[in-house]
């Protein structure tokens, strides 16, 4: 998470959505007053108790907006990108079996067990893309979402609407795996379904 005094936006970083290379293109135009939280590359963490104890950077709009000056989050562009849950799925769990080198021979019997655990659908990186971004009443907290799957052209529209040159962006962090699709049966795809049926209704994604 991004949150900048000096161009008035908050930047919201869904997990698997190339955040850390949305960070760096923002990096151009960072001022002394921003604040930032995330844990991967040096941890920092925004000067706001609630939102410091999260301990990582991807701070939803239910936990932030009441706890942020209400005069702040109504002046900010809020902005988040968010991907194809069956993408993003497959990428996630590609970047947990990174250290783990018997993945990729056993991966879909790895992710259909892994879809039964309670630990392991709680995490963050897990998390449905809506639950972070989405307030209360399930509407959606940000002004603008850009798309994975179109990222250099969403964030040269969001450059665009705060009057910053763009940037090309340099993708950091990224999962090695094939395409998403090649990794799918019938089962796991009814189980990735369910999971995301929020995030495929509110953003228009099919398998």
């Amino acid at each position: 998470m991004i949150i900048s005094h000096k161009h008035r936006y908050i930047f919201f970083a869904t997990p698997k959505t190339a955040t850390h290379a949305v960070r760096e293109a923002l990096h151009h135009y960072s001022a002394a007053d921003d604040w930032e939280q995330q844990a991967l590359f040096g941890e920092q963490a925004i000067p706001i108790p609630a939102i410091a104890e999260i301990k990582h950077g991807h701070v939803s709009v239910q936990q932030l907006r009441p706890a942020l000056d209400q005069e702040l989050w109504k002046d900010c562009f809020r902005f988040a990108f968010v991907r194809n849950p069956f993408d993003r799925f497959i990428s996630t769990c590609a970047f947990l079996n990174r250290q783990n080198p018997n993945f990729r021979a056993n991966s879909l019997q790895w992710m259909k067990m892994a879809l039964g655990w309670p630990a392991f659908r709680a995490r963050i990186l897990v998390t449905p893309q809506s639950d972070l971004l989405t307030d209360v009443n399930g509407d959606l907290g940000v002004n603008f979402l850009g798309r994975y799957e179109t990222l250099q052209a969403s964030l040269d529209t969001i450059f665009d609407h705060l009057g910053l040159p763009s940037v090309q962006l340099k993708l950091r962090n990224r999962s090695e795996h094939a395409h998403y699709r090649e990794y799918y049966d019938d089962h796991l795809r009814s189980l990735v379904e369910e999971l995301y049926q929020t995030d495929l209704q509110n953003f228009n994604y099919t398998f």
